[in-house]
């Protein structure tokens, strides 16, 4: 797919060259000359990056980048400032209110083009990463899974995600929530530094719902690694009288009130040890197969795959 890219310039000539240059490139290009119009095209194209002149009539590209800051429909976007000044306290202003780069005019085609593919790139990097964790998300869960299963190596996939999490939410609140994600994103990485190898892949899928591709042989290892410090830390985010006690009152999906638990850990562990895997669809079903089997024993738990069949499980509470 083209990346589109919006010209905000009030340079009809300006327009034209930049509008050829990029298009020749291969990316797909609108552009606005009145400066009073530019958030509307904004919004209705929505850009992957917006190039953006400073100096208009009627129109400051500073205070325009600002606002684009400002709005959460907008925050995201790549944007360089295309500007004649070359004074420092300009690009230090520019900068300052928000834009990712500037190219002087007059400008080299070279450089433009390669100044526009390295935030192009960047962007999508920053959105394949978690915002809470820092951690991959997603796109690059996927990316690295086709890679493992393409390549015939051998592999662990490990699913794990956190029971009685929402309760926990619903009762101290999202803010302490997220506090206990980063814990346990920390955790993980931890657990896998310390039991598993250089090079192995943590990543969060989103919510709490995590994953850890390693080689079979140290998967069980880091699993028990994981639960034992969550046993050890988990305590530690609730108040005095609900840890003693060793569960808290909240809200189940039915809206009746409930005893829950404290947070725990459930982890599902597929691999191709024994057995091909086609797809990294696959990995994924049989991995979350597993951490389903998983939940259905209270506390800490891991569920590793172990026979040719898909149903042949080993579960363990892990310590």
């Amino acid at each position: 797919m083209k990346s589109k890219l919006l010209i905000i310039d009030d340079c009809k000539t300006i327009v034209a060259i930049l509008s050829d240059v990029l298009l020749k490139t291969g990316f797909k290009v609108e552009s606005v000359l009145d400066g009073s119009e530019a958030m509307h095209k904004v919004l209705r194209f929505r850009p992957d990056l917006i190039l953006l002149d400073i100096v208009m009539p009627r129109f400051n590209g500073i205070d325009f980048c600002r606002m684009l800051r400002n709005d959460t429909r907008t925050s995201h976007l790549p944007i360089i400032l295309i500007t004649s000044r070359n004074q420092v306290e300009d690009k230090v202003a520019g900068l300052e209110a928000g834009a990712d780069d500037y190219v002087l005019k007059p400008f080299e085609e070279v450089e433009l083009i390669a100044r526009i593919k390295t935030n192009l790139r960047r962007a999508r990097q920053e959105k394949s990463f978690n915002p809470l964790t820092g951690l991959p998300g997603n796109i690059l869960i996927e990316e690295v899974l086709k890679k493992k299963v393409n390549s015939k190596e051998k592999f662990a996939f490990m699913y794990a995600d956190l029971d009685n999490f929402k309760a926990y939410n619903d009762a101290y609140g999202f803010l302490k929530g997220d506090e206990i994600l980063r814990a346990f994103s920390i955790i993980i990485q931890e657990a896998a530094a310390k039991k598993g190898n250089i090079g192995d892949f943590v990543g969060h899928i989103g919510g709490d719902d995590f994953v850890l591709i390693t080689t079979p042989d140290k998967a069980e290892d880091i699993a028990k690694e994981i639960i034992r410090v969550l046993e050890n830390r988990c305590k530690d985010f609730y108040n005095q009288e609900d840890a003693q006690r060793g569960y808290i009152k909240s809200i189940n999906r039915q809206g009746v009130a409930c005893l829950f638990p404290l947070v725990s850990v459930s982890i599902g562990i597929a691999h191709n040890e024994k057995r091909d895997i086609e797809t990294h669809w696959e990995v994924v079903e049989v991995a979350t197969e597993l951490n389903k089997y998983a939940k259905k024993t209270p506390g800490n738990i891991y569920a590793k795959d172990q026979r040719l069949e898909r149903q042949g499980a080993k579960i363990s509470k892990g310590l």
